[in-house]
């Protein structure tokens, strides 16, 4: 949330706060398998990772930040030298290598028979760990690339799509490969299929457009395993951690699976769980999504994160030492960050701390979520810098499925 303090000597206070809200384990206002849908936050990352979306027939491109949430639909491209480690909300894995290009084409994880992960692979390499949706619904959960499809069980696996430019840099056969480093996967295409074991690498080759389809020649194109791991898989900057992650992966996402679970039980039957890591987890995703949206100046993803009755304060110091507090509705909200998304630029920020507790609410132990976050905020407002320390504070409450404010304040430290 963010205060911008006018003529504070005449004792006019211009604030514009700007806002965006999500839900932490469950995606914000889109069926799980519609383009918005949150499905990953950033964990790790180096170098220039971009997420680039469309929406109203405008293109958005905004750069990967640690912490930041990452939606189905978006195509996630990392530059040379990049990568990035992506926290699927089934506690899953997804590593982005350099100059790989993905997107995630439907993502659900709501202990249901409809979860699924869904991931097209365009162009390089992922590192992909699975959480819970490959265990509690194989069929769904799947690599496509422009030559075949994989199928996962529940592993720990790099495909990697072979582009006509690398192969022969490498000296190596275009197409779809696949790694598997724990558990296993197939690699399908139209007329066959080949299983892969740890530490084997499947392949499946490119066919020329030229090629006519006949039984002799598609034979040559089925999938096979190779006799050894081709040169061009490398380890990534974050492997060793992966490493180490992907030997309790299985269990970890079991245990949080069991978690939702236990929580969603204990709801039904008026218990308290204990949701204070969920708490936390939603406020978190919150917050990023704050702060991609301010990066993004996207004004209406800002109010659609808003409860109709939503009541925002801020409270700013003037000049002389003394504060003033401005109060906002809804639409003072929405006039306020246009007006203030206009004169703003070379925005930056740092979080400080961040901090979600479980608020109970019609006798649900975690029907709110209190958000606190310290922040440290600079740029320039209308040709004139600034920068300042502020807290804000949130009350987030479900509505239709969907984490939205219904109460901010910030103040200026």
């Amino acid at each position: 949330m963010h205060a911008f303090v006018g003529d504070v000597r005449r004792g006019l206070v211009c604030s514009a706060l700007v806002l965006i809200g999500s839900i932490g384990l469950q995606s914000a206002a889109f069926a799980a398998d519609e383009v918005g849908a949150r499905y990953a936050t950033v964990m790790r990352l180096r170098g220039d990772v971009s997420a680039v979306s469309t929406e109203g027939g405008r293109t958005r491109e905004r750069k990967l930040r640690v912490g930041d949430v990452v939606y189905v639909g978006e195509n996630v491209r990392a530059a040379s030298q990049s990568e990035a480690v992506l926290k699927t909300d089934d506690a899953g894995l997804v590593a982005i290598r350099p100059k790989a290009e993905f997107v995630t084409e439907r993502f659900a994880a709501e202990d249901k028979p409809t979860d699924g992960f869904i991931v097209r692979l365009i162009s390089g390499s992922l590192r992909l760990i699975s959480g819970w949706t490959a265990q509690t619904n194989r069929p769904g959960s799947k690599v496509v690339t422009p030559t075949g499809t994989v199928g996962i069980r529940g592993t720990d696996h790099e495909p990697y799509v072979l582009s006509a430019e690398l192969a022969a840099a490498t000296a190596s056969k275009e197409g779809t490969y696949d790694k598997v480093n724990r558990g296993g996967t197939t690699l399908e295409v139209e007329d066959g299929a080949v299983d892969i074991e740890p530490g084997k690498v499947g392949f499946a080759r490119a066919p020329k457009r030229s090629t006519v389809k006949e039984r002799g020649l598609l034979t040559l194109l089925l999938p096979v395993l190779l006799d050894r791991v081709p040169a061009f898989y490398v380890p990534g900057e974050f492997d060793a951690e992966l490493d180490r992650l992907s030997q309790t992966a299985e269990q970890d996402s079991k245990r949080l699976l069991e978690q939702k679970r236990q929580g969603h039980s204990g709801a039904l039957a008026g218990g308290a769980p204990d949701c204070s890591a969920q708490a936390n987890s939603t406020a978190k995703a919150w917050i990023g999504q704050l702060d991609a949206a301010i990066s993004g100046k996207n004004v209406s993803g800002i109010m659609a994160l808003f409860a109709t009755d939503a009541t925002v304060r801020a409270t700013v110091l003037t000049g002389n030492g003394k504060t003033a507090t401005l109060d906002l509705d809804r639409e003072d909200l929405a006039q306020s960050t246009v007006a203030a998304f206009k004169g703003l630029t070379d925005y930056q920020q740092r979080r400080i701390t961040i901090e979600g507790k479980p608020v109970a609410f019609q006798g649900k132990a975690c029907g709110r979520v209190a958000v606190t976050s310290v922040a440290i905020e600079q740029g320039v407002q209308s040709g004139k810098p600034y920068r300042f320390e502020s807290t804000e504070q949130y009350v987030l409450e479900q509505v239709n499925g969907k984490w939205l404010a219904i109460k901010a304040e910030t103040t200026q430290k």
